[in-house]
């Protein structure tokens, strides 16, 4: 029986530290992205990822980084080094979390970039799987803030392309900012970004 409890309190002891470990190294992730050190950043919550291989929300992160990066990217090689390394770790992300509303979003903000990089050429091709995405995601969580902010944003952009009027989707982006409002997260890790981005949008919506 001693040896019993020795070998639990070991245990409970490890399963403490390690998830302290996890803790800290993802509070330092975020710091260093939040001091602009995107590529430490990126590699923090790679080195992250390899040590928790069940946790989605590390390779989600660092495929993140690489996306937001890749927006207003003008040199082609290094767009294409960036979306490669974001697609490598959304894979990575949906093979813990298959249908992850949140990850189907980064999915499709990585075609996005492609598009907004070159719209001609990636437009016809993309545009569809883009639509697709948002699709499911929405219909896996009406009620996530994210997945209604950036539906309608890239509605609106497709509206703006076409020459379409916007106004119909500032109702969405409405809605979206209300959800933000009273969205509760999972853990302090959890996705929490895009309020300040929808809000902004919307205001555009009142001139």
């Amino acid at each position: 029986m001693k040896h019993l409890i020795i070998i639990a309190t070991l245990l409970v002891s490890g399963l403490i530290n390690s998830q302290t470990n996890y803790e800290k190294g993802m509070q330092k992730a975020f710091e260093l992205w939040k001091s602009n050190n995107t590529i430490e950043a990126s590699n923090m919550y790679e080195r992250i990822a390899k040590a928790e291989p069940d946790n989605w929300l590390p390779p989600y992160y660092a495929a993140q980084i690489n996306i937001v990066g890749s927006f207003g990217e003008k040199d082609k090689e290094v767009l294409i080094a960036k979306l490669k390394k974001g697609q490598d770790l959304i894979n990575i992300a949906l093979t813990i979390s298959k249908d992850n509303p949140e990850i189907l979003v980064l999915q499709a903000l990585l075609h996005t970039a492609w598009v907004a990089f070159d719209g001609a050429t990636y437009g016809m091709t993309l545009s569809g799987k883009v639509v697709e995405l948002y699709t499911k995601a929405l219909k896996l969580a009406p009620k996530n803030p994210r997945v209604v902010y950036c539906k309608a944003e890239w509605d609106m952009g497709a509206a703006k392309f076409f020459g379409q009027d916007t106004s119909s989707f500032c109702k969405d982006l409405e809605y979206a900012i209300e959800l933000f409002a009273n969205f509760k997260r999972e853990t302090p890790f959890h996705p929490n970004w895009g309020e300040n981005r929808a809000i902004k949008i919307f205001d555009t919506c009142k001139k």
